[in-house]
């Protein structure tokens, strides 16, 4: 996702950028290289050798870091960074215990009624056209079931 432009809000302590889907704020509070009262932000700039997906300010001390449009997405918990977040983390989990089963591929898309292409796209974390759905059943073809606990984020229950 392309950042448009980057503004520094003093008063909120964060920086705040417009993307194709609106506003995002993220606080200074949650960077890596924190600015304060004796170490300002002396410049923030859309980084063009990034592909203007992140950031990048510079503290009056010469110290810079970026900060990638992804930060600012699961700061504000984006519904589809998140459902792209879980579907990671569901692909790298299920990965992990293929390894484990010793269970050959063949096999396993023979269970899930699919072609062995189809499977190495649900085996693929750079994949998000999946489903969650489809996760679940490559999950139960592996003898794992899947538990979802909701949780209300303890940060902003305020």
């Amino acid at each position: 996702m392309i950042i448009r432009n980057v503004n520094v809000n003093n008063r909120r302590r964060s920086f705040e950028i417009e993307t194709k889907k609106g506003a995002l704020s993220l606080p200074f509070v949650k960077l890596n290289l924190v600015p304060s009262r004796t170490n300002k932000i002396k410049d923030v700039y859309v980084d063009k050798e990034l592909g203007k997906e992140a950031i990048t300010y510079v503290l009056e001390s010469g110290a810079e870091d970026s900060v990638h449009v992804d930060d600012f997405l699961f700061y504000n918990k984006d519904p589809d960074y998140m459902r792209d977040h879980t579907l990671y983390k569901l692909t790298a989990k299920a990965v992990d215990l293929l390894k484990e089963s010793k269970l050959p591929k063949r096999e396993l898309a023979r269970k899930l009624k699919t072609s062995p292409t189809q499977l190495y796209r649900l085996l693929d974390t750079t994949n998000y056209s999946k489903t969650i759905d489809q996760m679940v059943r490559l999950l139960a073809c592996l003898n794992y079931s899947l538990d979802f606990v909701l949780e209300k984020d303890k940060k902003s229950a305020a």
